[in-house]
């Protein structure tokens, strides 16, 4: 039995994203003891050293600090990750040390064009490494955002796709633990 708090972050703003639809389905398939809270990080300016902190940033940083993992839902823009999200990420990095990404258990979902997100994946494990994130390797969740897994709203309506999400969630669950004893 578990006992956790997963956070997602979405770097599509868009509340018919695919993306969205693939944080709501992790959701609606979380082993039991577990929660899900969505993170807002449309209100986040484009980071600026020279801004004061904005209370969007103080939010997000506390949600991702009490949290135990993260689920990264990482659209993909011209080979890369979106930018909302990117800087999400970008904001968390400049918290004070240890910051709330550090050591942080994480996976990524996508749904995008031909290869889902697989290029954005592997770039936003790129920006993991030294955000010093956890990532959980396998399962991975790529998934077409052009097919018929989705309805117009962006929900998942596909079973398989739906499973996929609740094994994720399981594996997520297990390594998030896996790290809490080590």
């Amino acid at each position: 039995m578990y006992t956790l708090k997963f956070v997602g972050l979405c770097g599509s703003l868009r509340q018919a994203s695919r993306n969205r639809g693939l944080l709501r389905c992790c959701a609606a398939h979380l082993p039991k003891g577990i929660t899900l809270e969505l993170a807002d990080v449309a209100a986040l300016p484009f980071y600026n050293e020279d801004l004061p902190k904005p209370a969007a940033v103080s939010t997000l940083a506390e949600q991702v600090r009490t949290a135990d993992a993260l689920v990264l839902a990482c659209p993909e823009y011209n080979y890369s990750l979106a930018p909302a999200l990117k800087n999400a990420l970008d904001w968390l990095s400049r918290e004070a040390a240890p910051t709330p990404l550090d050591g942080k258990a994480a996976c990524i979902i996508g749904a995008g064009g031909g290869m889902g997100t697989a290029r954005a994946q592997y770039h936003l494990r790129q920006v993991g490494v030294y955000l010093n994130l956890r990532f959980l390797n396998k399962p991975e969740l790529f998934a077409n955002a052009f097919g018929p897994a989705f309805d117009a709203d962006g929900n998942v309506v596909d079973a398989a796709l739906a499973q996929q999400t609740g094994e994720l969630m399981q594996a997520l669950a297990d390594w998030t633990c896996q790290l809490k004893k080590a």
